[in-house]
């Protein structure tokens, strides 16, 4: 694998993973009352647990993306 395959492959999975966290995003801010009630039935949850749990999902999803994906493209692009 070269330098310049690897960069590509990088670079298109940061930006698969960051309309991934854009979609889920808008989604949870558009649908927040029934996704919570759904997911509130399917878990027996609360909605402020449910909340939290979104809050959660996200910040994981974003810093895990920055950390696999971003990063290393990043490295590669300067390297």
């Amino acid at each position: 694998m070269t330098q310049e395959f690897l960069t590509a492959v990088f670079g298109w999975m940061t930006v698969l993973n960051f309309a991934v966290l854009l979609f889920s995003t808008l989604m949870i801010v558009v649908l927040q009352n029934w996704i919570a009630d759904v997911h509130g039935r399917m878990f027996q949850m609360e909605r402020a647990d449910i909340k939290r749990a979104y809050f959660r999902y996200l910040a994981n999803y974003k810093i895990l993306t920055i950390i696999f994906c971003l990063m290393p493209w990043l490295a590669l692009k300067l390297a």
